[in-house]
């Protein structure tokens, strides 16, 4: 690997402004992929695939499982605010980069519209005398003020939303279990529902594979405490610590979360997600009062938490887009707090728009195209991390491999098979359903858009890069300052 390559991969950029403290990252790690996906769509995966969803979640966690690890082998060695689009930029080229970054925004700025219309409707409920609209832009003004005033405050913020909805899962885990084996009051030993009703998987094993499909968005949103360790006071330990809890709170949340559901309430009496959430559902059951409201509240709580999260996500993306000149310089300009204020404001456009649009036009199809283009960012993401760890690790040199904090299991052969799992998902997407059929092919539409405009990109980069006259050896030298510098300050080993 040349000496060039090497300095950029494994030099850590200096950062004035570290705000995020352990217990931010810990609990946005514990948090951030419980969200409205899990409380409310897990009942569509239920009633779809059988008690057999469980391995659904298996398999769709074992994905995101070997994608974090190998995300977390590039970032201990070099952690960045821009995470995977500056590691496939490294390691690709210019264009993976430009792709994956833009892609990742676009996709948080639609999910960002999402959950604000979603928390709308929910409050609305609440107090129907209040128009949804307006709801829905308070709501993006709050998490857009929290995301502007620096990193910590969305650290802090995030930490009490995350460990709300960690508490609401774990009270469920626990009475769930009493109540399966029948030692809660009223309760009957059910444990028999996972093969009663039609079988364990009554609709088959091709569902069970179709599933998977639809959870891995579920986890979508790991990477998110990737991100955010860059930014705190210890960014190697916060990685580390983001990757390896990983297992346990996709086998402990997820995994375990549905295998009570489907063991509670036989899997074809499960209401639809649209008449009750199953976990409110199985909570009305427990015979605990307001449940219904208690749950409510946290789902709420996991729409503001996925509102807050995705904000923060978008505009840290679409800065390191600017840095790189892959978007409007502008993009990149950051506050005295180190915050990229109009990064956040940027991101923020899509989730008023969307309010709008739902607001006058409801039935127009724009917001579900908006939604729908970027239904494969996941596995477009997840796919860019694979193929850009195995060959980062192609150019280490044999001691820059040992010297690894965090290393991918069975290299290269678990990358590989990531990526065929990430294509076997796209094929059965395919053949699936309409709706399947219609985020796929809308998702390559959006990458299809992206390619049109990478030459014109491409021009403004070649710009940037060539050296004025006699300035060349001035930036070199600036260069290696830099370098040495950071090495001083980090002690970093090469």
């Amino acid at each position: 690997m040349s000496p060039e390559t090497s300095a950029e991969i494994s030099v850590v950029p200096r950062t004035e402004h570290k705000k995020l403290r352990s217990r931010h990252i810990t609990m946005i790690t514990l948090g951030g992929i419980i969200g409205a996906s899990l409380f409310v769509g897990s009942g569509n995966i239920v009633r779809a695939v059988g008690p057999a969803a469980v391995l659904s979640y298996l398999i769709g966690g074992l994905l995101v499982l070997l994608t974090m690890r190998m995300l977390g082998e590039m970032a201990a060695a070099r952690p960045t605010v821009g995470s995977f689009m500056e590691y496939a930029r490294v390691g690709l080229g210019e264009w993976a980069g430009y792709l994956v970054g833009w892609l990742y925004w676009y996709f948080w700025v639609g999910v960002i519209a999402f959950e604000a219309v979603v928390g709308g409707a929910i409050l609305t409920g609440w107090f129907p005398e209040v128009p949804q609209w307006l709801f829905s832009v308070v709501l993006m003004l709050i998490f857009t003020t929290t995301n502007l005033v620096s990193a910590r405050s969305f650290g802090e913020v995030e930490f009490w939303l995350a460990s709300i909805k960690v508490v609401a899962i774990i009270v469920f885990l626990g009475i769930g279990t009493l109540f399966a084996l029948g030692l809660w009051p009223n309760a009957t030993f059910s444990v028999p529902n996972l093969w009663t009703h039609g079988g364990f998987a009554p609709n088959g094993l091709w569902p069970v594979i179709s599933g998977v499909a639809i959870v891995i968005f579920s986890y979508f949103g790991t990477e998110i405490a990737v991100m955010a360790a860059a930014e705190s006071e210890n960014p190697a330990k916060g990685i580390r610590q983001s990757t390896i809890t990983v297992v346990w709170r996709i086998l402990l949340f997820f995994v375990g979360g549905v295998l009570l559901i489907v063991t509670i309430v036989p899997w074809n009496e499960l209401p639809k997600p649209k008449e009750e959430a199953p976990f409110a559902h199985i909570f009305g059951l427990f015979g605990l009062p307001g449940a219904s409201l208690i749950m409510s509240a946290v789902i709420l709580t996991a729409v503001c938490s996925v509102l807050n999260s995705g904000l923060y996500s978008a505009a840290r993306m679409f800065s390191s887009l600017a840095e790189q000149g892959l978007a409007p310089r502008i993009v990149a300009r950051k506050s005295k707090a180190g915050v990229p204020f109009v990064a956040v404001l940027a991101s923020t456009i899509g989730g008023y728009a969307a309010v709008l649009v739902n607001f006058l036009a409801p039935d127009s199809g724009i917001f579900d195209f908006i939604m729908n283009s970027a239904g494969l960012v996941a596995l477009f993401v997840y796919a860019f991390i694979a193929v850009t760890q195995m060959r980062l690790r192609q150019k280490m040199t044999p001691e820059e491999v040992t010297n690894l904090k965090l290393k991918m299991w069975l290299h290269p052969w678990l990358g590989i098979l990531t990526v065929v799992g990430v294509a076997g998902i796209v094929v059965v997407m395919l053949f699936t359903d309409d709706a399947s059929r219609a985020q796929v092919w809308m998702s390559l539409i959006s990458v299809a858009v992206l390619a049109v405009f990478w030459p014109l990109v491409r021009r403004g980069l070649k710009g940037r890069d060539a050296p004025a006259p006699g300035g060349d050896i001035d930036h070199s030298l600036a260069a290696v300052h830099d370098i040495d510098q950071d090495k001083v300050e980090h002690g970093i080993h090469q």
